[in-house]
């Protein structure tokens, strides 16, 4: 049967994020979906989806592949004529299929969407989504963007495998969408779009997160510079935690995005801060080790 849209979801997270995921894409009854799940978590969660899920295509792969990884495996997988990448804790209105489709369908070839928190049952859930949400809240400008969000994001198939040598660099999404850029392709913001992000977190889970993924990015970005600029770049991010703070206050209280959660939230803002400054120094000095497999 052919498709009109391969959505991409990598696991890396519990199954009740992954069947609320799935649930909302089934509701979305106007266009023939393909989803592809490639999931790196375990046997349990693989029996539940093909059990509960048999429409769903199934990718298997180790616990240590990546997110970035997991993608461009998926990609390559992918049969429609158009791509698209959300989270396994990601729900989707009803709508979105048709519309990411639709805003396709006006000749555009890469087309992103807002994110929204739909954690809202503790402080700690809105500390989180507020810390790493802040560039991609509602409102959002539309038209023409340097920068799409990686979980809310539709390609067409044919220029997305123009670039399946910088996907198979297993690196995050601002690699492929500035490689685009680059090459003359328009990434297009809708900001009417929206997605809710529905992530629970302990505190010490989401600190962990910061550190592992700022550590990853650090690394990457210094993986063939000399010993002085590492070294450098590390002692120069010891002054990151309050700029990314400040950035991060700045961001939410001009988008008047919830901000009584934010004021509540500020001890977590200063520590989420520090973590994320912290892993880029150890990223800087010792490079990313193993942690860009461990980020979810």
């Amino acid at each position: 049967m052919p498709f009109d849209l391969s959505v991409i979801i990598p696991v890396v997270n519990d199954l009740s994020d992954l069947i609320g995921c799935l649930d909302a894409l089934k509701a979305n009854k106007d266009a023939k979906l393909e989803i592809i799940v490639i999931d790196r978590t375990g046997e349990r969660l693989r029996w539940t989806v093909e059990r509960d899920y048999p429409e769903v295509v199934l990718i298997r792969v180790p616990p240590v592949a990546t997110i970035p990884e997991m993608r461009a495996l998926a990609i390559g997988r992918a049969t429609a004529p158009a791509v698209a990448i959300i989270e396994d804790h990601v729900i989707v209105p009803d709508d979105w299929a048709r519309r990411m489709l639709d805003a396709l369908a006006e000749g555009h070839d890469v087309v992103g969407g807002a994110v929204k928190n739909a954690a809202t049952e503790t402080l700690m859930d809105w500390a989180a989504f507020l810390c790493e949400y802040s560039s991609v809240l509602p409102p959002l400008p539309a038209g023409p963007s340097t920068w799409l969000p990686g979980n809310n994001v539709i390609y067409r198939r044919e220029v997305l495998m123009r670039f399946s040598t910088v996907l198979a660099e297993h690196k995050w999404e601002n690699r492929l969408h500035d490689a685009m850029r680059a090459k003359g392709i328009e990434l297009i913001m809708r900001p009417d779009i929206v997605v809710g992000h529905k992530m629970h977190y302990t505190f010490s889970l989401y600190l962990s997160q910061r550190f592992l993924y700022s550590r990853s990015y650090a690394g990457a970005r210094v993986a063939d510079a000399p010993l002085a600029q590492r070294i450098k770049m590390g002692i120069l991010g010891f002054a990151l935690p309050p700029v990314i703070f400040i950035r991060t206050m700045k961001r939410i209280r001009a988008k008047n995005y919830h901000v009584d959660k934010l004021m509540k939230s500020l001890p977590h803002q200063v520590a989420f801060s520090i973590a994320w400054g912290a892993g880029e120094i150890v990223g800087y000095f010792f490079g990313p080790g193993n942690s860009l497999s461990k980020v979810r």
